[in-house]
């Protein structure tokens, strides 16, 4: 039993026919090829101008700049499945407070999330599948807004971090590009 996800099918004839021949990546580095003509260097440092991380997931409908207002150099924008804060955001978190200069965090969930549907069972499904057990979690999650507090909790509590204080987290509704406060655990 395969567990890959099926793939979304061109919505008309156009879409299909746009790109006739090569690949999704072929087109991506032509593409880069045309910014490279006009691109000129902004001269930025590494540092966000804002002085913020965001930490959100990696879902294709969430155009975090846009929805927060950003430019180009304001934040740090970190992304994986479900927004999750896990070791390894931990770690990107820690480079972008200690070497960057961030002092605020930012953690977006949004409604429809894939991980709301998914469970562990995903990791044992994929260790039948490909004879191999992942060494990551799934992360999965029933509850949107329990889950943005304890990614909360794990930025506030992590021993590696600097600056917890300014630490908040919204759910993103997909449907109405607005966001909504999550209150932390008393």
């Amino acid at each position: 039993m395969s567990i890959a996800a099926p793939q979304p099918q061109p919505q008309n004839s156009a879409d299909r026919d746009a790109h006739p021949g090569g690949t999704v990546t072929d087109r991506l580095v032509e593409a880069n090829r045309q910014y490279a003509h006009t691109f000129t260097d902004p001269g930025m440092d590494a540092r966000p101008v804002q002085r913020v991380a965001v930490v959100a997931c990696m879902d294709a409908r969430l155009d975090l700049h846009q929805a927060l207002g950003l430019e180009l150099g304001d934040c740090h924008t970190i992304r994986n499945a479900g927004g999750v804060v896990t070791d390894d955001v931990i770690r990107s978190l820690t480079i972008s407070q200690r070497a960057l200069g961030t002092r605020s965090v930012v953690l977006i969930h949004h409604t429809g999330c894939g991980l709301l549907n998914l469970t562990e069972d995903f990791r044992h499904d994929l260790e039948d599948e490909v004879g191999q057990r992942p060494s990551w979690a799934v992360e999965a999650f029933k509850d949107l807004d329990g889950d943005v507090r304890q990614s909360m909790q794990r930025v506030r509590t992590s021993p590696f971090l600097l600056h917890t204080d300014d630490v908040r987290g919204f759910v993103f509704d997909v449907k109405t590009g607005l966001l909504r406060e999550i209150e932390p655990r008393s």
